[in-house]
């Protein structure tokens, strides 16, 4: 289909406070994956999922034993999902996924790093529809036909495939996730998986520059600040 995906690998955290950042937002993400599906991994892929993410994210042992012994016990604080959309700085599409035990403080805060930077929060839906929901493997290799062929016969429903640079990116919808992931792993037992994961893939891209570039970036670290923002999705190309 053409459409390209940027890859962009989260920088080494260079204080311990963005570290702290990290393994807090880990450890909530996998308590509410526990809890909801329950804490063993073998029977919960989900979470399985998520551990082998973080521990590639360098998230420590301890953090994540912690966040399934709280949700083994039972107790704890109930964390729900919250998603906010609308238009960031320049036009942009974002996409905006928090876990809160108070809905009211999460709106507000949100809402703050939209207003703080010219930017516009929108109802449910707003922008949504301009994203793909897309599980997304990339990996090194140089056939995708072979790749293509391997997915198709393990009956995966396959979007899209790209090789760009001895880089194999496939695209597939978000619930064939686990089925994908096994057909690659074991039609390609040497294969490494450097990017495994759900997200929201933008339909176009909205180029920004100047200003608008900053205030974006701007916009960014305000929710990043936020201990209730989990993901942050949007369409920006920044020049």
């Amino acid at each position: 289909m053409g459409r390209s995906f940027e890859v962009r690998k989260a920088s080494m955290a260079k204080t311990q406070g963005a570290k702290i950042k990290v393994y807090s937002k880990y450890g909530k993400e996998i308590y509410v994956c526990a809890k909801n599906g329950g804490a063993d991994p073998d029977t919960n892929l989900s979470l399985r999922h998520l551990i082998t993410k973080a521990k590639k994210d360098q998230v420590p042992g301890h953090v994540i034993d912690k966040a399934l012994d709280k949700a083994s016990g039972g107790s704890g604080e109930d964390y729900q999902p919250a998603r906010y959309e609308g238009f960031g700085p320049g036009g942009v599409s974002v996409i905006v996924d928090c876990l809160t035990d108070n809905g009211n403080r999460t709106y507000q805060d949100v809402r703050q790093c939209f207003v703080k930077t010219g930017a516009k929060i929108g109802s449910p839906g707003t922008v949504a529809h301009m994203f793909d929901h897309q599980a997304v493997f990339q990996f090194k290799g140089d056939d995708e036909e072979t790749v293509l062929e391997a997915l198709v016969m393990a009956d995966v429903d396959v979007t899209d495939i790209e090789l760009e640079d001895g880089v194999i990116t496939v695209f597939a919808p978000h619930t064939e996730f686990f089925k994908a992931k096994t057909a690659l792993t074991e039609s390609f037992p040497d294969v490494t998986l450097d990017v495994e994961e759900i997200t929201f893939v933008p339909q176009n891209r909205t180029e920004i520059a100047g200003e608008d570039a900053e205030k974006f970036q701007k916009f960014l670290d305000l929710l990043d600040d936020s201990d209730d923002v989990q993901q942050v999705y949007h369409n920006a190309d920044i020049e």
